[in-house]
This record gives structure tokens, C-alpha cells and sequence, in this order.
């Protein structure tokens, strides 16, 4: 079965605590998790929309980001956010970028102050 390259790209939390670590200008971020999973463990700077409220923020997404300014995508594990960057493509978004293991990844190898879960 052929290969066929993602339409999004993977970014590794040692990445993203980079990219942090520089300022958040010009790049969008989006946390995908549920509301009482970002009460246990959140990392500043993201904006939540919970999967799970999809049909309640779908229809503002171009108003609130950009579709051309890089977004970096966050959930627990790196699903939701892969099923996130693939329905942001979809939406004519043209740098969207997976965070690889999430917050649980974040958590265990850059910043152990943030509770697993």
C-alpha cells in the first residue's frame, strides 16, 4: 500500500518548549483537550477548543486564527490534535504542525511540573 506524505507535519515537545521559549509571536496555538483535563496539566499561550465542542467553535475558526501563520496543535497523547490538524487542512489552513506525544510527552521530558494524567 503506498505511502502517502501527511498533510500536516510533527513537531516533538522538545521542539515546541523551543519555540516557546522565543515568544509565541507568530505562531498559533491550539490545545484540543477537554476543559477538566486543562485544570490538571496546560501549558500558557494556548487556546482551548475542546474536540468534543466542535459544532460550538467550527464556525469561527477563520475568524479567530489565521489560516496561513503557523499552528501548533496540542492534546493528551497526540490523537485528537492529528485528527485537529487534518480538519484544519481541510479548512485551507496551509502550516499546521502536530505536536508528537502531547502534554504527557511535555510533561515527561521537558517541564515534570506539569501533572500527568
Amino acid at each position: 500500500m503506498p505511502q502517502y506524505p501527511s498533510p500536516f507535519s510533527q513537531v516533538t515537545v522538545e521542539q515546541l518548549q523551543e519555540r516557546l521559549s522565543k515568544g509565541a509571536d507568530k505562531i498559533q496555538l491550539i490545545d484540543v483537550r477537554e476543559p477538566q483535563e486543562i485544570e490538571i496539566a496546560n501549558i500558557d499561550g494556548f487556546v482551548n477548543l475542546p474536540l468534543s465542542e466542535f459544532a460550538a467553535w467550527e464556525s469561527q475558526i477563520h475568524a479567530r486564527f489565521e489560516s496561513d501563520i503557523e499552528t501548533l496543535v496540542l492534546c493528551h497523547h497526540g490523537v485528537r490534535s492529528a485528527q485537529m490538524c487534518q480538519w484544519l487542512v481541510n479548512q485551507g489552513f496551509t502550516n499546521v504542525k502536530n505536536i508528537t506525544g502531547g502534554i504527557a510527552a511535555y510533561s515527561s521530558l521537558v517541564d515534570p511540573s506539569i501533572p500527568q494524567y
